[in-house]
């Protein structure tokens, strides 16, 4: 085994988007850093296994719902003829193409990248498995955990069958069955069963939570599974899987709601897609000062140090919520404070996208934490009926909320349910960001026709002044 020693001022393992902002950052600060990843280039889960891959083919799902429902306007097309290895090569080739681009920024930025694994050895050292017998041991002056989530498996469904599937398998789009089960009804179910249930599979989604997509507004759910209930052959809510068997070529699963009546059901495929946990096996935590939270995340301040004052800890490992843009800015908070800069991990809204059809986003204070803090709100709604541009777009199903402080009039969150959600929520995590008012987005002039004035009046409605809704003023 050859061994070779190296130091280094800044060392990130894992290179995520939040590994890999927070190296880029501290380099443009004018640090020495080495990234650490598995991977042959940076993006770790999200551009390899997670938001890309499946945005991607999430893109394909829309291309494919827009040429049935061109028939409705009058245009008649061909029915679509799936290439299963050509829409897998495309897809593949838009991870390669961000990945060696990181790759490049990584150079461009001298930023030394070590293909590994890496442990701590204590707070000052780690041990970096290159393979093939290389172990390169780095002291450092400060290091930035970075190592992501994994997918959570459940007891209830066989591990060694190729026949169930995590999140990633479903990434590789090895086949179209005829028939999925998707386990879980949070963003990665819904959005893997809106990919497969456009490709032609029969898909069913369970969720043992009273509702699918839980802790999420009740109203933007009621108008997303306005859409979701006719591309799903079912939706079942409250309920759980309780056996899993192998039955001839497909799966025979039973599910029992919670008055304990049970049914059962053959899929030629099963998704599970419970929830993801930290990734902290094997990194030699125990080596280290560094605390774990009874969920398993690494305890953090709010400049991300660890109670290892030489290792910060950022992303998912850091706890929820686990979103790319999150980590991304723990990492640059990370990399400035070991630059000597003043900066904390404090935002007021991080917003939240699922990008199923349609879509849902949200940002800053919901409805239901509101309810659940015991704090008065008020909310103004604008529903998508009313717009003239979700009319053009044949997509009228949708709705724009904002919740509201009762006494001062601030926006304190925004939710928006509907095609292109997730490219508007910005306005909405701005708004709440600076301390904006109803009055402030009422008085902004946006165009028309745009899904984008659905803000605009959602915030006249407010004040029941709505150009295009009715609402009754309250005296």
């Amino acid at each position: 085994m050859a061994s070779e020693h190296d130091s280094v001022q800044v060392v990130v393992v894992g290179a995520g988007p939040g590994g890999y902002a927070a190296a880029f950052r501290a380099a443009d600060l004018g640090l020495n850093v080495t990234l650490v990843d598995p991977e042959p280039n940076p993006g770790g889960v999200c551009l390899y296994r997670g938001c890309i891959p499946s945005k991607a083919l999430l893109h394909a799902a829309r291309v494919l719902r827009l040429s049935h429902e061109a028939v409705e306007i009058g245009l008649k097309f061909e029915r679509p003829v799936i290439d299963l290895d050509r829409l897998r090569e495309w897809k593949d080739g838009v991870v390669a193409k961000l990945t060696q681009g990181l790759g490049a920024l990584t150079r461009q930025r001298r930023v030394r990248y070590l293909k590994g694994r890496a442990s701590f050895l204590d707070g000052k050292t780690l041990n970096v498995d290159a393979g093939a017998g290389r172990v390169l041991r780095i002291a450092f002056e400060q290091a930035i955990l970075a190592t992501g989530s994994r997918s959570i498996q459940i007891t209830e469904a066989p591990s060694d069958s190729d026949r169930v599937w995590d999140s990633t398998v479903a990434l590789e789009l090895r086949e179209i069955p005829d028939s999925l089960l998707v386990i879980g009804g949070g963003y990665i179910g819904l959005e893997m069963g809106t990919v497969y249930a456009a490709l032609g599979s029969r898909v069913t989604v369970v969720e043992m939570m009273e509702t699918i997509l839980p802790g999420m507004d009740k109203d933007l759910i009621a108008q997303y599974k306005k859409a979701a209930e006719s591309a799903f052959e079912r939706i079942l809510e409250g309920a759980r899987v309780v056996d899993v068997r192998e039955k001839g070529k497909g799966l025979r699963v039973r599910f029992e709601d919670a008055r304990k009546q049970s049914e059962e059901g053959t899929y030629d495929r099963i998704l599970v897609a419970v929830g993801r946990k930290p990734a902290v096996g094997d990194l030699g935590l125990e080596n280290t000062r560094i605390e774990l939270a009874p969920s398993g995340y690494v305890k953090v301040d709010r400049e991300r140090r660890t109670r290892e004052e030489t290792i910060f800890a950022i992303g998912d490992l850091a706890g929820p919520p686990l979103l790319a843009h999150k980590a991304s800015h723990e990492g640059k908070v990370a990399a400035e404070v070991i630059a000597g800069r003043k900066s904390a991990f404090e935002p007021r809204a991080i917003p939240a996208v699922q990008f199923t059809d349609p879509e849902i986003a949200f940002c800053g204070l919901t409805e239901t934490e509101a309810a659940r803090q015991g704090r008065s709100v008020k909310i103004a709604r604008f529903p998508w009926a009313a717009s003239g541009r979700a009319a053009t777009l044949g997509r009228s199903a949708g709705l724009t909320k904002l919740v509201v402080d009762p006494d001062t009039e601030r926006v304190l969150g925004m939710g928006i349910v509907g095609p292109e959600a997730g490219e508007m929520i910005s306005e909405g995590v701005l708004a709440v960001e600076m301390a904006a008012l109803v009055s402030d987005l009422a008085a902004t002039i946006h165009p028309h026709p745009t899904l984008s004035e659905t803000i605009m009046e959602a915030a006249e409605a407010f004040y029941g002044e709505s150009t295009h809704y009715f609402v009754k003023r309250k005296t």
